[in-house]
This record gives C-alpha cells, sequence and structure tokens, in this order.
C-alpha cells in the first residue's frame, strides 16, 4: 500500500502514536506506528501486529507517494527524493517472480523454525507485508531475521547487491477486528502484488 493511501484507507490506523479524533477512529482503535510512543491508557493485549519493509531504493523519502518517518505519514518532496536518491549506493531492486517466491519460502521456514504464527504475508516486487501473532522476540529482532535469512537466500540465487532499506514500518493491532483488518488487507494485497 503506498504510505499516502493508507491516510485515505478506511482499514488504515492512526500511525502518530496518538488517538484520533472520536470520528476518526476504526472500531475504536487505536494502531501505533515504527518509533512512536504508545499513549498511556490505550495500551491493551496485544493480538498482533503488520510489518511491511522496502526492497532497496524503490520507495525513498521524499517519494510522491508518501513515506513513512519516525511514524508519522510525510507528505511527497522532490527534492527530498533526488537527494536520497544520489545518496544511493547501488541500483534499486525489483524482486522477480521466482526470488518472490524464494523469500517466500525462507520467510515461512524460518516463522515455523521459531514458532512465530505468520497469519499473513505479501512478497511483492518492491516490499513485503507480514501479519503476525505477537511473540516472544522483539518486533525488531524478528524482522532482523526474515531480512536476513532471505537475503541469504537471495544472495544464493545471484542477487548480490544490497536488497532492503534499513528499518520498517510496523503496526500494533490491540483487537481480533483490527488484526483481521490487516490480514484482510495483505490478503487482497498478495493477489495484486
Amino acid at each position: 500500500m503506498a504510505q499516502n493511501d493508507r491516510a485515505k484507507d478506511p482499514e488504515a490506523c492512526d500511525t502518530i502514536g496518538t488517538p484520533k479524533q472520536a470520528s476518526g477512529l476504526i472500531g475504536g482503535i487505536v494502531c501505533i506506528s515504527a518509533g512512536s510512543p504508545i499513549p498511556f491508557g490505550i495500551m491493551g493485549k496485544m493480538v498482533g501486529y503488520m510489518v511491511t519493509w522496502t526492497t532497496y531504493g524503490t520507495w525513498l523519502q521524499g517519494d510522491k507517494r508518501g513515506y513513512v518517518r519516525d511514524g508519522k505519514i510525510m507528505s511527497s518532496d522532490a527534492g527530498l527524493e533526488e537527494a536520497n536518491r544520489k545518496l544511493q549506493q547501488s541500483g534499486l531492486v525489483r524482486l522477480t517472480t521466482e526470488q518472490k517466491t524464494v523469500v517466500e519460502d525462507v520467510v515461512l521456514k524460518e516463522a515455523e523454525r521459531i514458532g512465530q504464527q505468520i497469519l499473513a504475508l505479501a512478497v511483492c516486487s518492491n516490499h513485503i507485508h507480514l501479519v503476525v501473532g505477537p511473540g516472544n522476540q522483539s518486533i525488531e529482532s524478528t524482522v532482523s531475521r526474515y531480512k536476513n535469512v532471505s537475503t541469504c537466500a537471495l544472495k544464493r540465487t545471484g542477487l548480490t547487491k544490497r536488497i532492503w532499506t534499513r528499518g520498517f514500518d510496523k503496526r500494533f493491532c490491540f483487537s481480533s477486528e483490527e488484526l483481521e483488518q490487516k490480514i484482510k488487507y495483505v490478503r487482497r494485497h498478495a493477489k495484486t502484488g
């Protein structure tokens, strides 16, 4: 999903870590994004989360689709995008159909190996969406693990340049309804991605 589409998506959640105005709440659920503090009083039992990370060079800060910085959705900025493009150390990466299958396979195998419940997975040419239940490891460790195993597998197929961007976006879910919305979104995305 394009970053600015999240702001328009009725299934999207608050990305700045603060409750939306009453008229903007989605089923009374607030979802918190990467880097955002969890406001006092809304932390319930996390039932799962969605993470998204991108392939190298395909979604730079300043992108015309918008982008996320510190958990906030930012508007496009052509100057910033151009400055970031000049800083790139290698060309952009778009996964082929074969490479997407490799990534999906190793992520699912690693999840099984570590006992993590994957509820939905979409591996697209320029990004990955993953919805999981809560686990025993930090979200950062989990994403790092999936990036590492997929990088190793892709290198065995001949892809030797940098594959993933630094960081990722995360959305916590505190109800089964919120989690189901994320699962449905990722499954729809998997069909079109």
